[in-house]
């Protein structure tokens, strides 16, 4: 499975949504059948790619997401980093 370093280059600035409106047209024309088996093989090394892109970019939110922190009388006090795990 490839990792973020051994993405191609022209991934490096490609926006989540541009990633997997491009990692989903992927996988419908390979779901459909109608590609040559170079080809084939070739988008799905792409699609490899772009998983492992969107991949990278959701850890990279999750861990720029904070949550709100309640005093006893309900008030805000502060933030700390979101648990994703629960």
């Amino acid at each position: 499975m490839p990792d973020a370093a051994a993405a191609p280059a022209d991934l490096a600035g490609l926006p989540f949504e541009k990633a997997l409106a491009e990692l989903e047209s992927i996988v419908t024309r390979l779901e459909r059948g109608d590609v040559a088996l170079e080809e084939s093989l070739s988008i799905y090394a792409r699609g490899e790619a772009l998983k492992a892109h969107c991949e990278t970019l959701l850890r990279s939110a999750e861990a720029r997401i904070e949550k709100i922190t309640l005093g006893s009388d309900g008030a805000p006090k502060g933030v700390e980093p979101l648990d994703v795990d629960r």
